[in-house]
């Protein structure tokens, strides 16, 4: 009987080839659990930088020679192993590195939860264990993230109409701004979204991390209702001083 040959095509016209594996960093947060730990790391940096962002601002209520001489140290940090202002950029430019890789992990989480559910809700959300928090997480994060424009806007650059605004002289700037009924109410509401974030994203960074245990949840609650409190307090209270006459130039 005759052979029967046959031809085999070029490589490329074969299986495909292997997909070449991109870095292992990348190919991490590709997954929805790299994404969940860049997300709760990202968190737990912006929770840091909230929190001693507040505490320096509580310099406001020893009068404007205390407040303007700790935003002289911030522009003065590594002075003179490097110029002045540089380290505060460094930070600022890692915080914004930080608050975008927050935001597209979060995003990007969310579309590969509705990709994976094919079938939408049949009855009513558990919203128990959907919480007002967890629900409202997106439209926070939106408040906030405006909010966080406008604050740089309005105290670091250029100042917004209706202020005086002279660079270098941030408690007359903060009092300045304050002074503005409209605006001060804006803020207030802006951390109250802040504190709802927060409380959230305190609370679930824990399981996002692994550090899930039944035993440590009241802990963990506790943890999230204090730091969220603590915070929205703290901030809330700097527009109404200025409003009531408590910090005045």
């Amino acid at each position: 009987m005759a052979q029967t040959t046959v031809a085999r095509g070029p490589a490329s016209g074969g299986a495909k080839r292997a997909k070449r594996k991109a870095p292992f960093p990348v190919e991490l947060y590709r997954s929805a659990l790299g994404k969940k730990y860049v997300m709760a790391i990202t968190g737990i940096m912006l929770m840091g930088f909230v929190f001693f962002h507040m505490v320096g601002n509580l310099k406001m209520y020893m009068g404007p020679v205390h407040y303007d001489e700790y935003a002289e140290f911030l522009r003065e940090i590594l002075v003179p192993i490097l110029p002045r202002t540089v380290f505060l950029w460094i930070l600022r430019i890692g915080l914004i590195g930080a608050f975008a890789l927050h935001i597209h992990s979060a995003y990007s989480l969310t579309r590969m939860n509705h990709a994976a559910r094919t079938v939408k809700y049949q009855s009513p959300r558990d919203y128990v264990a959907a919480n007002f928090a967890s629900r409202t997480m997106r439209w926070t994060g939106i408040i906030v993230g405006l909010f966080l424009v406008w604050h740089l806007f309005d105290l670091s650059w250029t100042g917004t109409p209706g202020m005086t605004f002279v660079r270098g002289h941030a408690y007359a700037n903060v009092v300045s701004s304050l002074g503005r009924p409209v605006v001060a109410a804006f803020y207030v509401a802006a951390n109250i979204a802040l504190g709802i974030h927060l409380f959230h994203g305190a609370w679930s960074l824990f399981q996002s991390m692994g550090w899930n245990n039944p035993r440590f949840n009241v802990w963990r609650r506790n943890f999230a209702i204090a730091f969220a409190a603590i915070i929205v307090i703290g901030n809330v209270s700097f527009p109404l001083a200025v409003q009531f006459g408590i910090v005045s130039n």
